[in-house]
Parts: structure tokens; C-alpha cells; sequence
């Protein structure tokens, strides 16, 4: 790894630089829905007419996605914004892992299939069941079920994570109904038993992230294993009935059920089975494979080891090896922002409460674990409510900024990375009122940054990796006009990510660097990485994407 060059125009500013991810922060393409846009943010309104700006995408292959119909996230954002280039992400890389045939080539793969007609055991599949793209996709899970029929599996059961956030918020029903076509078109010859065995909301059980809430975790466990809860017929009864007691439930909160069509769950796992996890992405998939995997575990009453076969999509987590069997290989990423820095002697700082913690460093630093270097580095996590977000729209915004503000004065940092999570993680919820507070409270916060960041003479930059809060209305995709819900007279709310571009400001208030934006076409958010290398006084490394300012 070559060390970075100094730039010899600019040799960085006397304060630190400051990096400030809005998460879910986009630029609409509507007004109506765009509360971004709308809501009183006197700061981004200052900035826009006092900093350098402009407009990045952050969304489909500007960030490694297969299309530009695929809508980014946070973390592959993070995954952008911290190493500089564009690097195929899980879905691609599923995606043509399927086409070429190599996931079933691979040895994982034919470890799982043996082992299942060996001991003519289940196969399971648990994962979110949508086409959202962000951490699964229902054509994948398709695929596998195809495959494991034609390789001879005689029995698979599938456990069921609903969406409701990275798709339509109630669309449950048109993937389930979808699964079941599919699942009894397999079944037809009456060779093989392959059926949905459990399922739940997203947000109730199975996919916790950052050991936020192992509760949730537990409620899958007992759910897809042990097959306890309450009991249906079928997944579409559960949906329906569910909904019907809570006709304001979401999709991702649906409490879990297991089907039992005769009283008896139809696919509890038990020693000798198989078990893939399908879901390509990370960040809420480490903590159930730990309850697989590890043979000490506490975090809640597990009971001994599961003798299983248990594989991930993809590895999760490459320094903690989770899990250790794992389908399609992940991105290799290398040579990030953190680690140029590192090499550099730069003293860094990244902070954001638990829902973003490991965004602005595991994500950031291209899915690796841990520090580069102790003594350099400072990550600082600020313990996230244990409440529904609409309920706490403001969530850890001042603490963060806080701690951000005391360390721009009293702590020796050059760069600071901060995550405000209110724009996404409130955006998901649908409460148009709490995504309004949501939105200020982090314009607020960044009134506070801006002056701690002008009196000390760093350089602020402020931007997103993704939009959510600025498109909370479902539009026709083919007209652009508002879906009206039949029941209440108003415009359907959105609860998944946008695809609209996200803003940067550069705020330079000491007028030292010469700087101004390039006119390159086509900026995205992996040209942020090349930007701050630049603030601080360093060439752009000879592989990364451009940097969005150009020196006079």
C-alpha cells in the first residue's frame, strides 16, 4: 500500500475536517412528500447559498448495485463513501453467482445438498421475503429452491422475514402469494415437501443489528427452530388475521407465527438439518449466525449448539469469519479512506449512536472489524433508545453532536466522522409527523457543528448516503402521480430508501482553500472519499473515483 502524497497547493486547514452523513437525507424529485424540502431547516438553507454544493448520486452502479432501479443503502453508502471506488455489492455479486452456476459448483453449496439426503433431514431457508434489493431478493431464494429440488432434496422449509421497508409498507402478501405459486408448482410431482414454515416482521424478530436488541433475535429463534408461537394455516391467513386485529401494523412489525395446518409446526429445525440464511447483506444477519455458530453463547437461552449445517449467503463479517460457511464471496475491499489516514499519521474520530455505530466503521472501512491503529483511531458509540423511532424522532442527534463539539475543541482529531440516523431509520416508520422532527433535529445539530467547526477553522462537509425522508409518498412508477389510500383519502406513505441524489456541502469558513466544485459529470458518493483526502491536504490516491473539488 503506497502512503498518500502531499498536495503541494493546500497542506489542509488549521481545525479538523468534518464528515457529516445525513442518513436518508435526498434531494426530491416531488415537493409534496419531500420533507427534506419542506420542513423549516434554516441550516441546509444557509448552507446552500454560503457552501460549495452539489448533487451526488448514491444510488444503483454509481454505488455497485446491478441497475439503476436499485436503490442504495447505508451500507454499501458507507461502503462508497469510505474506500473511494465502485466495488460490485452483494446483490450483483449474487446475481451473477446464480447466472454463472458457481454457487452451486461450490463446495458449501454441495456440503448443505449431501447433508440434508444423507440423513433425509430438512433444508431451511430463512430471510426477508421481498424484491426490495437491500438485503435479499425473492429471485434468489427461487433460484436456490429450483436448485435444491433438481439436486434432490427431499424436504425444505422457508421462515419468512416481512418486509415493509425496503418495499411497500403492507406488500406482504404479493411476495407470499408469489412463494406459494412457486412453491406448489415445485411440489406438483408430489416427489418433494417443500412449504413455508414461519415468519414475522423484520423489525420483531430475527434481524437485530449491532447486538441492539438480542430480544428480537430470541423471538426468531423460538420461532423458526423450536417452532413455537401462535399457530396458522397458512402465511397469508397469519398476515391477514394479524392485520386485521392491528389494522395500523406495518408489515415489518407483524408479530411472528409458525404454520401448522394440523396443529403440528411444519418445519421446526432439528439436529441433522441444513440451514442457509439467503440474506446477502451484513449488518442484520451476524447475530442470528452467532446463535448458530458459536458454541458459547449468552445472550439469551439458546441451549446447547444446534447440530446443523448452517451457511450464509455471503460472509458477513470477513475479520470475525461469521459465518464460517458462507455461499458467494464478499466485495474485497481494500486501501480505505481510515487506512490511508492511519498510514499517514492522522488522528480520527467516528461516532454515531448503536443503529449507525457500525456504518461510520465497519461499513466505512470496507467491511472489516476493529481499528487500524489503536492509538490513531477513537470509535465512540452512543447506546441507541430501545423504543420505536416515531416515538423518539430526535433519537441521539445532540449527543452525538455533543461529543462531536467537545472533541473539536479539546481533542487533537484532524478528521471526525459522524452518522445522524434520524433521516433513515424515522423515514422507515411512515410517521410523516416524526420524519418532520426528525429532519429539523439534525438541522439543528448541524447549526451547533457549523459554529464549533468555524470557530476552531476546520472544514465542514455535510451529505448522505442515500435519500428516504425526502420521498414519503407512493407515486405511480409510470405517471408520477400520488397513490391515494381507499380508506383514509391520503397519499399512501413510503417507508423504503429513495433513489434521488443526495447533497454535499463543503464549508471552508476561513476561505483558505482555493477550492471549487469540478465539473466532472456523473459525481457520486464514492468521490466524497477523494474530497476529504483532499481537505486534509493529500493527493487523491491513483485508483480512487475523482475528487468532487478541483484547487484553483
Amino acid at each position: 500500500m503506497q502512503l498518500l502524497k502531499k498536495l503541494k497547493q493546500y497542506s489542509g486547514p488549521q481545525g479538523p475536517v468534518v464528515l457529516v452523513i445525513m442518513d436518508g437525507f435526498g434531494i426530491g424529485k416531488y415537493e409534496q412528500g419531500d420533507i427534506v424540502r419542506t420542513v423549516y431547516t434554516p441550516t441546509l438553507d444557509w448552507l446552500t447559498q454560503n457552501a460549495l454544493f452539489t448533487q451526488l448520486k448514491a444510488h444503483g452502479t454509481a454505488v455497485g448495485m446491478p441497475s439503476d432501479t436499485d436503490m442504495g443503502n447505508s451500507e454499501i453508502g458507507h461502503n462508497a463513501i469510505g474506500c473511494g471506488r465502485v466495488f460490485d455489492q452483494g446483490a450483483s455479486l449474487v446475481n451473477k453467482s446464480i447466472a454463472s452456476g458457481d454457487l452451486f459448483k461450490g463446495p458449501v453449496w454441495q456440503e448443505l445438498i449431501e447433508n440434508v439426503i444423507d440423513h433425509n433431514s430438512r433444508l431451511h431457508f430463512i430471510g426477508l421475503l421481498s424484491d426490495g434489493n437491500v438485503h435479499s431478493h425473492i429471485d434468489h431464494l427461487e433460484a436456490l429452491l429450483a436448485h435444491a429440488k433438481s439436486a434432490g432434496v427431499p424436504k425444505a422449509a422457508v421462515h419468512i422475514l416481512l418486509d415493509g421497508r425496503d418495499v411497500p409498507p403492507t406488500s406482504a402478501l404479493e411476495y407470499v402469494d408469489r412463494l406459494e405459486a412457486f412453491l406448489a408448482a415445485l411440489n406438483q410431482d408430489n416427489t418433494i415437501d417443500f412449504a413455508i414454515a414461519s415468519g414475522g416482521g423484520r423489525m420483531q424478530i430475527t434481524m437485530d443489528r449491532y447486538q441492539a436488541d438480542w430480544q428480537m433475535v430470541a423471538r426468531g429463534w423460538n420461532t423458526h427452530i423450536h417452532g413455537q408461537g401462535r399457530q396458522f394455516p397458512s402465511a397469508r391467513q397469519a398476515i391477514e388475521e394479524l392485520r386485521a386485529e392491528n389494522p395500523e401494523v406495518i408489515d415489518q412489525d407483524l408479530p411472528p407465527f409458525v404454520i401448522a395446518p394440523n396443529g403440528q409446526p411444519r418445519g421446526p429445525i432439528a439436529e441433522g438439518d441444513s440451514v442457509i440464511l439467503f440474506n446477502f447483506r451484513g449488518d442484520r444477519a451476524i447475530e442470528l449466525s452467532m446463535a448458530f455458530e458459536k458454541e458459547q453463547f449468552d445472550h439469551f437461552p439458546r441451549g446447547p449448539k444446534l447440530n446443523v449445517t448452517y451457511a450464509g449467503m455471503m460472509q458477513y463479517d470477513g475479520d470475525a469469519l461469521i459465518p464460517e460457511k458462507y455461499l458467494v464471496d464478499p466485495p474485497g475491499i481494500d486501501r480505505t479512506v481510515g487506512e490511508y489516514l492511519v498510514k499517514a499519521g492522522v488522528k480520527q474520530m467516528a461516532i454515531s449512536e448503536t443503529q449507525k455505530f457500525g456504518h461510520v466503521t465497519y461499513f466505512f472501512n470496507g467491511n472489516r472489524s476493529g481499528k487500524f491503529d489503536e492509538a490513531l483511531e477513537d470509535y465512540v458509540e452512543i447506546p441507541s433508545d430501545k423504543v420505536p423511532f416515531e416515538e423518539r424522532p430526535w433519537m441521539k442527534a445532540a449527543e452525538i453532536t455533543d461529543r462531536v463539539i467537545d472533541a473539536v475543541f479539546n481533542e487533537p482529531y484532524q478528521f471526525i466522522r459522524l452518522n445522524y440516523a434520524n433521516g433513515d431509520m424515522v423515514g422507515h416508520t411512515g410517521v410523516i409527523q416524526a420524519v418532520e422532527i426528525a429532519v429539523q433535529t439534525v438541522d439543528l445539530c448541524l447549526a451547533r457543528l457549523l459554529k464549533a467547526v468555524k470557530k476552531a477553522e476546520g472544514i465542514l462537509i455535510v451529505t448522505a448516503d442515500h435519500g428516504n425522508s425526502d420521498d414519503m409518498f407512493i407515486r405511480d412508477k409510470k405517471t408520477g402521480q400520488l397513490v391515494i389510500d381507499p380508506d383514509s383519502g391520503k397519499p399512501k406513505q413510503k417507508t423504503s430508501h429513495s433513489i434521488n441524489p443526495v447533497p454535499i456541502f463543503i464549508y471552508d469558513p476561513s476561505g483558505q482553500a482555493p477550492m471549487v466544485i469540478s465539473k466532472q459529470k456523473d459525481l457520486g458518493i464514492a468521490n466524497i472519499a477523494a474530497t476529504c483526502l483532499n481537505l486534509l491536504g493529500f493527493e487523491t490516491p491513483a485508483d480512487y473515483t475523482p475528487s468532487i473539488i478541483e484547487f484553483r
